[in-house]
């Protein structure tokens, strides 16, 4: 017993030390250090019955069947506490990350051993099972140092192209958020019912994202005002034929 306590201790100490210069999360460490060292000190118990010449098989099968019940009553639990160990170790996203995952957006804010914590947009806290997480997609906007902006745009058939075309150009140009490489594209995208449709895709850092996507809005709809291009509303031709 004395032998198998101190080998425990020390292999604990041994597990505890080496997961904590590899830098895992202290509450994953002292989890995995506590299980290791009770299922050690089990197995020391039983041998030194079996030393003793007393009979451990009900004992070994009632802890068996006690391990079986346990695990069948924190099945949820054991599921959120190995997806939390997938996120810590594989970290497809780190606290301060805008992500989305399990039908929520937001910033990470914490990430547990069993949860994780967002804030979202509108300052509300979150709290989702790391299992949720790990069991569908997960969308990490800050992943990446740039990120693209979609911005469409629609004149009038009457409007000259190429004129707004350029307007919206210059009012890229001038943003210095926008990123000059790579450089934005501005193209023609379609011809819709009532509008000729023209998109703009500039790249920004992450952090830029919304401020620039609304700026460029509002500027390009003053600058389109400015210059008379028109934004037409949806139009149908309605034809009325008198029968008799």
């Amino acid at each position: 017993m004395i032998l198998g306590w101190i080998i425990s201790r020390l292999i604990t100490a041994t597990i505890r030390r080496l997961m904590t210069r590899a830098r895992v999360e202290p509450s994953i460490v002292g989890f995995t250090a506590n299980l290791l060292y009770f299922a050690m000190m089990a197995f020391v118990i039983i041998a030194a019955l079996q030393k003793l010449g007393l009979q451990t098989n009900s004992l070994v099968a009632a802890i068996g069947a006690a391990g079986l019940a346990v695990g069948f009553a924190l099945q949820g639990s054991l599921s959120n506490f190995a997806a939390g160990i997938i996120l810590i170790l594989f970290r497809p996203f780190r606290v301060g990350d805008y992500i989305e995952g399990a039908g929520i957006a937001g910033t990470v804010q914490e990430i547990q051993v069993f949860a994780t914590t967002f804030n979202t947009p509108d300052n509300k806290k979150i709290i989702v099972p790391n299992a949720q997480l790990t069991g569908g997609a997960i969308t990490n906007y800050s992943a990446m140092p740039t990120r693209r902006i979609d911005l469409t745009f629609a004149i009038s058939y009457t409007d000259n192209i190429d004129a707004a075309k350029s307007i919206i150009a210059d009012v890229l140009k001038n943003d210095p958020r926008i990123l000059p490489d790579p450089a934005p594209l501005i193209a023609v995208a379609e011809l819709a019912d009532s509008s000729v449709n023209i998109i703009a895709r500039p790249w920004v850092k992450p952090a830029d994202f919304w401020d620039v996507r609304f700026d460029a809005i509002e500027a390009v709809k003053k600058a389109f005002d400015a210059r008379n291009i028109t934004i037409p509303f949806p139009q149908h031709d309605v034809h009325v034929r008198q029968v008799g």
